[in-house]
């Protein structure tokens, strides 16, 4: 069993594969964290326990017992002596903001993992994949009771996290701040590894030292956005990609969010995580609860590598559902930069047919094909298919893609609406704004509200009639804009600060239920690339568009950051036209940097020549070769591209009988020597044969290296290099 509790020290341990957590009641009832990291025995930790030594200034609790502001808690309240950040928040009816929490039971849930209602979580498939605490905390004077629970994988090292508040008091409750995860740590010589970015340059990897204060990544753009993303890593300073210990963190979750490092006085550290408390606010009323977002904890002490193939492997297993969870996806080829909103049928089935020359599996019809949609300032909203322009009916479109041996796919923005659009005009009060106050354009669209019931029945009713038209076996769901003048009118003033929050409720809900209907379709989200690459939406849709930038260099540096939290096979990576965006490489070179994810195209296939199009064809063939490695195996990260020239990476397959190296040239020099590259993670006994012929041990290849001769010297120069384990 991962949990035990003793009931003569009341402490909490949990076993989470290879890593140990362990807590424990104090006797003034405060639950106090003890230790968090690699795998330990079940000792009396008691001596651990932080009794809030050395703050002079500090005030001790109305009941005479040390200072909070010094111990190390797993989840702090706020304003009674604890002046670091908090993890939960409540401001009283008589405007006091004051919250004690106290231990008073617990429940040891074997084999189970509660849902979280109305959120995307992992799941457990099986009970013998770990098992849940739940530990009640309370407020006696509110009347305020929050249960933190804590799942332990069985056979991963990771714990997530969530909490539930509930309101057991006769008043209503202002829930101004309740976070998912706090973690502290009794030092603070870490350095924090967080993914920064913009549109068309998102998941740059940035690491720094802590210092005293906070280091705050977040976002309160109404998604998980572009600029930052609901992950990071505390590590040692002299972790590596393969050494030393890790511990991250993430948020299932895809609206605001706040991960907070703070280190105090004493030097110690307090990880917190959770939804934005900026402008949040939650009316919990008598007899209600609120439920956080699922937070996730990893630990790795085989380098943020290993913390990243950790993740891999429990998103894969326990977080992506449904019918595309195993199964390989097609080879597609996108519309988009194709034609923009310049087509019709005849030109779509023209794409379809040429691109089957190359063994491509699907054809998405992207933006521009529904209401008076002919660019980008109108429409959006009216989910009925323009038939005028397409020159038939959607069910015949499909038919004609599918006599020419290509699947059919669509695209959609439901979570936006176009002020010149038939629902606009009918339903303003639709959109996203604040009474009296202007409304601000992104895009030159509108949000529309999906806190409003009448809103997601609408937008259900109209996708599922257009997915029911036609042979359609794949949505593009698209966002394009942040929130801004998040107001609901639906609801009261002292309620606002719940519309953030519930705005994502009604888009899970509307996920779940077209998810459901349609379980044969693969959906993929995308938010202007890869402005909302979060947990939250791959627990609905499998893999995500990784950036609106194709250009293959600058896709080394987004596909590595990415690779750092989320899993090869949810990344959307495509080959662009060698005569389009971003730099002139040719197919192949673009087409091995999109091989490290769900792989496709946004080219003309009828503007390519004789010789591209062999290109393609031999693409695709190879991506089919190792498809399953890259989708199943470990991946493990080897030349940086933020460090140099040159990158490379690597899949092993999850029983280490086969290996893909790839390894890319962006600018060379001359006379240089030639790159060596040190692979990872192969059977170190075993004989490996390589595509060239040689045979040679794994630890040789993993620790003398493998030289490429004559890499150097030329720009945009890409190797492949195939292993298999000899018997």
């Amino acid at each position: 069993m991962p949990i035990h509790y003793d009931e003569f020290t009341q402490i909490f341990h949990l076993q989470a594969g290879q890593s140990s957590y362990a807590m424990q009641v104090s006797d003034e009832g405060y639950l106090c964290h003890l230790y968090y990291g690699k795998h330990i025995s079940r000792d009396d930790l008691s001596y651990l326990n932080e009794t809030g030594r050395g703050a002079s200034f500090s005030p001790n609790p109305a009941d005479g017992s040390p200072t909070l502001d010094t111990r190390l808690q797993e989840f702090p309240g706020a304003g009674v002596g604890d002046f670091r950040q908090s993890a939960c928040g409540v401001r009283a009816t008589n405007g006091a903001y004051a919250v004690e929490l106290k231990y008073i039971s617990h429940n040891i849930l074997a084999g189970q993992k509660p849902a979280l209602p109305g959120l995307p979580a992992y799941y457990l498939n099986s009970a013998a994949d770990g098992d849940t605490l739940e530990i009640t905390m309370e407020d006696a004077l509110l009347g305020l009771h929050v249960k933190l629970y804590y799942c332990a994988f069985a056979g991963e090292n990771i714990i997530t996290r969530w909490a539930v508040a509930e309101n057991h008091g006769a008043a209503t409750l202002s829930l101004e701040n309740l976070q998912s995860a706090c973690v502290e740590f009794p030092r603070m010589n870490f350095d924090m590894v967080s993914l920064h970015g913009a549109w068309n340059r998102e998941r740059h990897v940035e690491r720094h030292p802590l210092f005293h204060g906070s280091t705050v990544i977040a976002s309160n753009r109404g998604s998980s956005s572009h600029q930052l993303n609901p992950f990071a890593v505390l590590c040692d300073k002299h972790t590596t990609e393969h050494t030393g210990q890790a511990y991250g963190v993430q948020l299932v979750y895809s609206g605001n969010f706040k991960i907070e490092a703070q280190v105090n006085q004493m030097h110690c550290t307090r990880l917190c995580v959770g939804i934005n408390p900026d402008n949040f606010a939650w009316q919990l009323q008598p007899g209600e609860s609120f439920t956080t977002p699922e937070a996730v904890l990893s630990y790795s002490d085989e380098g943020i590598g290993g913390l990243s193939r950790t993740l891999h492997r429990l998103t894969r297993n326990n977080l992506v559902r449904g019918e595309w969870k195993q199964k390989l996806r097609p080879i597609k080829i996108n519309s988009w930069e194709a034609a923009y909103f310049d087509f019709n049928a005849d030109k779509l089935v023209a794409f379809a047919r040429e691109a089957a020359k190359t063994d491509v599996d699907l054809l998405v019809m992207d933006d521009g094909w529904f209401g008076a949609r002919s660019d980008d300032k109108t429409s959006l909203g009216d989910w009925f298919v323009n038939e005028e322009k397409l020159g038939c009916t959607l069910k015949e479109l499909a038919e004609r893609v599918n006599a020419e041996g290509l699947d059919f796919g669509i695209w959609f923005e439901p979570e936006m609406i176009s002020p010149e659009s038939e629902l606009y005009r009918k339903h303003p009060d639709w959109a996203l704004h604040i009474p009296d106050r202007g409304r601000s354009l992104g895009r030159r669209q509108c949000v529309i509200n999906m806190a409003l019931p009448e809103v997601q029945d609408y937008l259900f009713d109209c996708i599922s009639a257009v997915l029911k038209q036609a042979n359609i076996t794949y949505l593009k769901w698209d966002f394009n804009r942040n929130l801004t003048e998040v107001f609901c009118h639906s609801l009261p003033a002292n309620q606002q600060g719940e519309v953030g929050h519930r705005f994502y409720l009604g888009l899970y809900d509307l996920c779940e239920r077209l998810t459901t209907a349609f379980p044969h379709i693969l959906f993929e989200s995308c938010s202007g690339g890869g402005g909302r690459f979060d947990l939250g939406m791959l627990y609905y849709m499998p893999q995500t568009w990784t950036s609106d930038n194709t250009d293959p260099v600058d896709r080394l540096k987004i596909q590595w950051g990415t690779s750092m939290a989320y899993p090869l096979a949810t990344m959307g990576a495509h080959v662009a036209a060698p005569y389009g965006h971003g730099r002139a490489n040719k197919i192949p070179y673009r087409a091995s940097v999109a091989t490290t994810g769900a792989f496709g195209y946004e080219l003309d296939p009828t503007k390519l020549t004789v010789e591209q199009i062999d290109e393609m064809r031999a693409a695709n063939a190879a991506f089919r070769e190792v498809q399953q490695l890259v989708t199943t195996g470990d991946f493990y990260r080897l030349i940086s591209p933020f460090e140099g020239r040159t990158c490379a990476w690597q899949f092993v397959s999850p029983d280490k009988s086969e290996a893909l190296v790839q390894c890319f040239v962006v600018l060379s020099e001359h006379n240089e020597w030639d790159l060596r590259v040190y692979p990872q993670g192969l059977d170190a006994d075993a004989q490996y044969e390589l595509d060239c012929g040689a045979v040679l041990h794994g630890n040789t290849i993993m620790h003398a290296g493998l030289r490429l001769q004559d890499f150097g010297g030329r720009d945009f120069a890409h190797r492949n290099i195939y292993l298999k384990k000899l018997v």
